[in-house]
């Protein structure tokens, strides 16, 4: 399966070229797995979102971390080594995916701080509890405004939401008239997320322009309503 996202930067290419050559490089065996993962073309967050998540995680310090969306385990991994003492939930439903994630954790040795639940994220979410500090969503962009309720339902007040490739290359900007036929739900979607998650008097949030473009969302009350996302 071909990253297709690392080669839609969202700013300019020498610039992308910078920060994903110059930050310091992970050590050992996950810069190892994030090498190989890169250079097979295999969709993991790039290096310019690791530095960040890095950064902020370091900052942060949650204790309770979950993850829509494992892929083959590296970002649960690079999560589960950012924080001294906290736990990686992460769910995913693919069969090959959740396979390499195993063999992940087995090859790093984490498997005690991270829990991997199999299944559809739809039918996953609504049977946790939470509260949880930090969420990270990497999955299915359709998805994303269908599953906000449940993630904001389980971030605690005061904590984050990050959600990785908002932009699509920045067709996001585009009339839907300019999409092609087969990416015009997605491009729904996202808009609908991105209107909804930018506009809410009950959250905070912020874009920035890493990979395919991350947003960062904050609850600023115990329980926040929206309006019922649409379908299909």
């Amino acid at each position: 399966m071909r990253n297709e996202m690392m080669h839609r930067p969202v700013v300019k290419p020498e610039l992308v070229a910078f920060m994903r050559e110059k930050q310091k490089q992970l050590p050992g065996e996950l810069g190892e797995i994030e090498q190989a993962a890169h250079e097979k073309e295999v969709p993991i967050i790039p290096h310019e979102t690791v530095v960040f998540l890095q950064f902020l995680l370091g900052q942060l310090q949650p204790k309770e971390i979950l993850e829509i969306g494992t892929a083959i385990g590296f970002s649960s991994s690079l999560m589960a080594q950012c924080v001294k003492e906290g736990h990686v939930t992460t769910i995913d439903r693919f069969d090959v995916m959740i396979r390499k994630a195993k063999e992940t954790y087995a090859r790093l040795g984490n498997e005690d701080k991270i829990t991997l639940l199999e299944g559809q994220a739809a039918d996953v979410l609504p049977t946790l509890s939470g509260p949880y500090d930090f969420i990270f969503m990497d999955s299915a962009k359709s998805k994303y405004i269908e599953f906000l309720p449940e993630c904001l339902r389980l971030l605690r007040k005061g904590g984050v939401l990050m959600v990785d490739d908002v932009f699509q290359a920045g067709t996001i900007l585009q009339p839907i008239e300019d999409i092609p036929r087969n990416q015009r739900a997605i491009h729904r979607k996202l808009n609908l997320f991105l209107d909804t998650v930018m506009n809410h008097p009950q959250l905070t949030s912020t874009l920035v322009p890493l990979g395919d473009g991350v947003i960062l969302i904050t609850k600023e009350a115990d329980s926040v309503i929206l309006e019922e996302p649409e379908k299909g």
